[in-house]
């Protein structure tokens, strides 16, 4: 049995990236999308782990060649995007694929999988409530967090072309939401 697909698109600071590490160790048979970049790894990434390292020129080949659900070019050459061969793999394998994608990127892979996927916007309570969190992380200077606040503003106006809006006011409330939300969807 072929799996399904669970989009998850939401503003940053939103706790998207939250609740999803807590729907992964829920036991709904989920795998992860890892997507594909063109910037090369930090740290101790690893290819295939945390993404597909692409170079910017084999990146506009497989763009050539419609090997993405979707992508965007970030800046001059900076590409994120999701391929579609390790997804049609996991959902193959009988998994349900989840992705963490910006909102263009979720409305694109929505409508090439239709009503096999379900796409779930994650809400903030108010921009005001999303400046204090991106505040309260301590990780980014104000400019950075102006400008995540601006690019929010424009992402609030994709919700409405999401199946579902989950409004993130209460932490615990908005995972155990999530996960009747998910098991509903895949138990349908």
């Amino acid at each position: 049995m072929q799996g399904k697909l669970i989009i998850f698109s939401a503003p940053s600071g939103s706790g998207k990236s939250t609740i999803i590490n807590y729907l992964m160790t829920q036991n709904l048979n989920l795998a992860f999308s890892i997507s594909a970049t063109s910037r090369p790894p930090r740290g101790t990434e690893q290819h295939g782990v945390e993404y597909y390292f692409l170079s910017a020129e084999e990146f506009k080949q497989r763009i050539a060649n419609n090997e993405f659900l979707e992508y965007e070019e970030v800046y001059e050459d900076r590409f994120y995007g999701t391929l579609k061969a390790p997804i049609e793999k996991q959902l193959e394998e009988g998994y349900n694929v989840v992705f963490d994608v910006d909102v263009v990127g979720g409305c694109n892979i929505k409508k090439y999988y239709g009503e096999r996927a379900l796409s779930v916007f994650i809400q903030p309570p108010s921009i005001e409530e999303l400046r204090k969190r991106l505040i309260g992380r301590g990780t980014d200077s104000m400019e950075v967090i102006e400008d995540r606040i601006a690019k929010a503003e424009f992402e609030l106006g994709f919700a409405e072309k999401f199946d579902v809006v989950l409004i993130n006011d209460d932490l615990d409330k908005a995972k155990a939401d999530a996960l009747a939300i998910l098991q509903d969807f895949l138990n349908s």
